[in-house]
Order: C-alpha cells, then structure tokens, then sequence
C-alpha cells in the first residue's frame, strides 16, 4: 500500500519522475541505478578516503577507505582540543589559566602564531588560536601547559584514544606535524567527532568559530564549509605533504547532525568542496537507504592492516605551481563538479539543490564578528578593547619620515641641455620656484660673464665674435651658451631622489 515503504513504491515514486527512455523494467532500471552508483563511486587514481557517519546513531552513510591508515596532519588539533577540554570540564585547569610559551613552542614551524619564548596566554585565547589559526605553537603551549611535556601530553592523546575505541591511531606531539609512527584512519576521526559532540557539548563552539582577529591581523578559519554550507558547524582541517588535505567536517540540518571525513584531497578548495557533497547526499539519503547495502556503524568498521599513503611527490612535487599550505585556495577540478550532479539527481529525489556544494565553497563566507584573541590575563569590557588596540599600535607600521627633496639652486645645474631656446622660458611676472640663469639680450652687453663658458670648452668657441654680437639678435649670441653651461654642469651634485 501507499506509504509503506517497501521497495516496490519507494521506485514507483522514483519512477514516475523519469522520463519515458528510463522507464525501463524492473531489473533493468535497477541494473541501471547499480552502474551508475558503481561510477560515481569508484575510486579515483588518486588516494583519497572518505566516510560519512550520523552523530546520534553512528551509522555509516558512505564509506571509501575509510579504515586504511593515514597521516593525520592539524586534524591532529581535535584531539589536543579534547584532552585539554576534558581537563577544563573535569576542574583540573579553567579557561582562565594561564600557559606559557617555552623555546620548544617558539620553535614550532608554521602555521603559527610566533609568540617570543615567555609569553603568557590564556587556555581559552589558546584554543581560539589552535583551532581557527591551526598555529603548531600554540598547540605546543597547551601539551606543555597541561601535560607537563609534549611527550606527557601524548600519552595522554593515546590513553583518551584507546578509551574511545580509536584503534588504528597513535599520536606523537599535539599538532600533527610529521613524525614516525603518527597516524589515524577516517574511522578513527569520525570516532571523535562523535565523542567531542557527546562529552563536550558546552565547549563545541571552540570548533567553529568563524574567525579571530588579533590586534590588526584577522585570520579566517581555514574549513571553508564554516560560513559557506548551510547547518555547518565544525571541525578542523589538516595538511602535511604526506597526507594531502584533510577535512572532518559536521553539519546538522532539521535535527539531523552528519559527520564527513575526507582525507588526501588535492587541495585545501577540493577537500572542502568534497565534504560539502558528502554531506549534502547524507541530508538527501533519509528515504532511499534501500538502494545502498547496509554499512553498519562506524565503531565496527573493519581496520585495514597496512601503511599509510604517502602523498609527498604529489602535493608538494615539483608539478606544483606554488608552495601548499593548509590555507590553500586551489579551485576543485571540473570533474569534482560533474560527479555531484549526478549523485544530486539520484539522492535528492530528482530536485537538484538551490546552490551546487562547489558554488558555495566558492562564494563569500558570510558576514561575521571576529573572536578577539590576546596576550596575557583574561580581559572583558574596555580592558579587552584596550588591549587590543595597544596589539594594533604594536602591529601598525611606523610611517618613515619624509626626505627633504632639495632643489637646485646653482644656475648652471638649472639649466637644461636640451633647453636650446633659454630666452623664450622667461615669462613676465613668473615666480619661478629654482633660480634659473636667462640669457636676455642685455647679456651682450656684458662680455664678462660668457668668458667662463669659453675657457670651459676653448675647443668649442674657436669663433670668439660670434659670442658678443649686437643687441639686435640675442638668439645668434645665446647659442654657444647652453655648451657652455652644460659642460660647467657636469661636476654639480644632481639633486638626491625621494
């Protein structure tokens, strides 16, 4: 009957929306649905795992390498994010305490917020800064404040990850930066996701703020679904050459809460945009799981015994047009594109969504006030406002001064050697700003002053009565004097350059 559910009406409904090329029997049309499926998710040449698992339920929508070992990367911050949480809630430290920036930290490689060693912070600013900024620093500061050492603190990492099931992890410093022996799996991280949801519900907002800004420098997060896809709201992102770009996202639409795991993307774009439709297939799935075979939830997913991919000569080769970083903004290939629309018209009951997963990673986030972050004791009110305004003084350039510009004032360094015509540059009543020597036809009258251009250049003035000629033509005269002056010109300092 109508509504029941049964596979039979569910395709009926499917059916009746199609045109009348596809409205083939029944084990064709399933035979046609089956290659399809098969063709948008067949593995690609590149390695790449992905997985898409419900919150409440932790059943598994999507899985695709999803138990194969692999470098983490700053997605290694969430469980930094959850040690240091879990000893806030359990009253060992608060958001207030302070922590300290050791050489050890200073010496992180970036991302990084590149504090000088002594530097003071609170929990709350660091995890603000971890989280959005993805600074190695910072995450360096939290392990050294709340576990003694980074060594202690990940000890810490694997005792909360072996408590929470995550059995193809290891951790070996805070920040995910390469190290032997530091790997995870798309499971695992789902695995996660999952348990900062459940145990850490009134400090989930640390995983999705929009953007902090310190002093003057306002730093976006780098998950780019934050702001851009509808309902999301977390987690992290994560980069080494090794792993490729790495993504665990959420997103929770009328109630329903998914989490998509995306590792060895090609670029910080492509892993978002991937997420996106991940995701936007795990909204659309509510009633066609009959056309899927069963996958169980995401805590028995089966571990595959192997090594992790290294993606080294792919990401960071020579191929490469620029350097890749966790913030890269490389557009997704064409073909990212095609695929979505196709799985768009099979998943979301043949009603394509308003704006394509790539259209809204690649538009604009939207408007939002950045989390102001500092230095030193926690601050409120106009404390929190003057603080951040001596940072902007301190981050402001200082204006160098402006170099005197000196004008000449010689006039031989006046005058122009292409100026072959001096007496039609005197205009009557000009305030010329440089004093500029004019031969007027008075000049004649004075022999005096044209005999240092002629003992200049002696070679030059072989006609010495040519020089001195009557008053009634000053232009003949004036002729040999620009030689003459250009010459005495040339020892003058030319007037220095602002």
């Amino acid at each position: 009957m109508p509504g029941s559910g049964r596979p039979d009406n569910n395709r009926n409904r499917i059916v009746q929306f199609l045109p009348a090329s596809l409205r083939l029997p029944s084990l064709k049309w399933i035979v046609l649905v089956a290659g399809l499926a098969v063709a948008t998710f067949a593995p690609r040449a590149q390695a790449e795992a992905l997985l898409v698992v419900e919150v409440d339920s932790g059943k598994v929508l999507q899985a695709e390498n999803a138990t194969y070992p692999w470098y983490p990367a700053s997605v290694t911050k969430l469980m930094t994010a959850y040690v240091v949480l879990k000893a806030v809630k359990e009253g060992r430290i608060t958001l207030e305490s302070m922590v300290t920036v050791s050489p050890t930290a200073a010496a992180e490689l970036p991302s990084k917020m590149g504090f000088k060693p002594g530097t003071q912070l609170t929990v709350e600013n660091a995890l603000t800064m971890m989280m959005v900024k993805s600074a190695n620093d910072i995450a360096v500061v939290l392990a050294e404040g709340v576990g003694g050492s980074v060594d202690g603190f990940a000890d810490m990492m694997n005792a909360n990850a072996a408590r929470l099931g995550m059995t193809q992890t290891h951790y070996v410093n805070p920040n995910g930066l390469p190290a032997e022996g530091h790997v995870t799996s798309a499971r695992d991280l789902a695995i996660l996701a999952r348990a900062i949801i459940r145990d850490l519900p009134e400090y989930e907002y640390f995983v999705h703020i929009p953007s902090m800004k310190f002093g003057r420098r306002v730093t976006q997060n780098f998950n780019r679904l934050i702001g851009r896809f509808p309902g999301a709201d977390g987690m992290k992102t994560g980069f080494i050459c090794a792993s490729g770009y790495n993504l665990v996202a959420t997103a929770t639409r009328n109630g329903k809460r998914l989490i998509a795991v995306v590792l060895g993307s090609s670029s910080g774009q492509a892993r978002a945009v991937k997420a996106a439709q991940l995701l936007e297939r795990g909204f659309a799935n509510n009633n066609l799981t009959w056309l899927r075979p069963a996958l169980g939830t995401v805590d028995n997913l089966a571990p595959i015994d192997a090594a992790p991919p290294n993606l080294r000569d792919e990401m960071c080769g020579p191929k490469r047009k620029r350097p890749a970083s966790d913030a890269d903004e490389d557009t997704v290939a064409s073909s990212e594109a095609g695929s979505d629309k196709v799985m768009t018209f099979f998943t979301a009951g043949l009603q394509p969504p308003a704006l394509r997963p790539l259209d809204m990673i690649a538009a604009a986030p939207a408007p939002s006030q950045p989390v102001i972050v500092y230095i030193g004791p926690k601050k409120t009110g106009a404390d929190l406002i003057a603080a951040n305004a001596v940072e902007e003084a301190k981050q402001t350039p200082k204006a160098k001064p402006a170099r005197k510009r000196v004008a000449a004032t010689k006039p031989d360094a006046a005058a122009d050697s292409k100026d072959t015509k001096p007496a039609a540059d005197a205009k009557p009543g000009a305030k010329p700003a440089l004093k500029r020597v004019v031969i007027q036809p008075d000049a004649a009258a004075k022999p005096a002053a044209s005999k240092p251009a002629v003992a200049a250049k002696p070679a030059a003035t072989a006609k010495p009565a040519a020089a001195a000629p009557a008053p009634a033509k000053p232009k003949a005269a004036a002729k040999p004097a620009p030689k003459a002056t250009t010459g005495e010109a040339k020892p003058a300092a030319t007037p220095p350059r602002s």
